[in-house]
């Protein structure tokens, strides 16, 4: 089959191998913009423009695909490029730009999307996140039909895994990322075969999972261990938890990237470090229960295990705020 693919992150690097490696044709690849980053800050292609280059594909980086919008004549431009090039399918995953109703309609087939939850439970920008934070169990991956509405469209497949106990949004990401590789490889033979119907989502359970913000990084400690716990695995590793230690020369900020919540009750002030030795970790005072918290990193360190990094910083004088 012919496809035309569209994504950016590794995420969506990992479905489009998959789908190289099963043997069909993709004609063209759309991703976003080359974008600065490392310390040098420089141009670096997506995940999904380097495997596409690996292969051979051509490929496109429109900044908008919507003729109404900022760009029409870059919109216009893409929209031509779609209708040119031969394809059966358009396949999407984490692209990072709205597919207007004028490219949806341009696939003969349509386009369908490789979400990463068990819809309709987290619809939107951020499912992995978003399922750690809320101390889901499972999730998964749902291949959908692409409408206008924000991952609204009818199921095609639904795969569920656990989420495990010391999950992070990063281990998460990688065993989604596998699933949907498989599954999407699965759905384009069952839609080669006419076997492939779609499910109406149901109205009940929808959720919006929103893009995390760096501001969301801050931990508040009068909130419960249990929540601390998941946001830091929520939120490893990107923004990463953090919260502001109290020291003699003014507040130091330390990221957290490992902890669980001990179900220990202390009558001391939330914020407060219980613990910080090599025995023990770091224990905090939380508004219910106590944070273990057993990985962290100092302003221009590196992160370390909570015994390594207690050798360099000292804990015990102050407290988390």
């Amino acid at each position: 089959m012919k496809i035309i693919y569209a994504g950016t992150p590794e995420f969506a690097a990992v479905a489009l191998e998959a789908l190289y490696a099963a043997g069909h044709d993709i004609t063209l690849v759309l991703t976003q913009p080359d974008r600065p980053a490392g310390r040098g800050m420089q141009l670096q292609a997506s995940p999904v423009k380097q495997c596409a280059l690996a292969h051979g594909t051509p490929v496109a980086q429109p900044v908008s695909l919507r003729l109404d919008g900022k760009y029409p004549d870059v919109a216009r431009e893409a929209h031509e490029l779609l209708r040119n090039t031969p394809h059966d399918l358009m396949i999407v995953a984490a692209y990072g730009l709205i597919l207007p109703r004028s490219v949806l309609d341009i696939p003969p087939l349509g386009c369908i999307n490789i979400h990463g939850s068990l819809l309709p439970r987290w619809r939107g920008a951020a499912p992995i996140h978003r399922a750690i934070e809320a101390g889901d169990n499972e999730t998964g991956i749902t291949i959908m039909q692409m409408e206008e509405g924000l991952d609204t469209g009818p199921m095609l497949l639904v795969e569920s895994l656990p989420i495990a106990a010391d999950d992070t949004t990063a281990s998460l990401h990688d065993k989604l990322a596998a699933l949907g590789g498989k599954m999407i490889v699965e759905a384009v033979r069952k839609l080669e075969q006419g076997a492939l119907p779609a499910t109406p989502q149901p109205d009940e359970g929808a959720n919006y999972a929103a893009k995390v913000a760096k501001e969301e990084a801050a931990l508040d400690f009068t909130q419960p261990a249990a929540v601390l716990a998941r946001k830091i695995r929520a939120f490893n590793p990107f923004p990463v938890g953090s919260a502001q230690f109290a020291t003699p020369s003014g507040d130091v900020t330390v990221k957290l990237w490992q902890a669980q919540a001990l179900a220990e009750k202390t009558g001391a002030a939330p914020g407060s470090v219980l613990a910080a030795n090599a025995h023990d970790g770091v224990k905090v005072a939380c508004g219910e229960g106590v944070l273990h918290v057993t990985e962290l990193q100092k302003p221009g360190g590196k992160r370390l295990p909570a015994a390594e990094f207690l050798k360099g910083f000292a804990l015990a004088d102050g407290a988390f705020r």
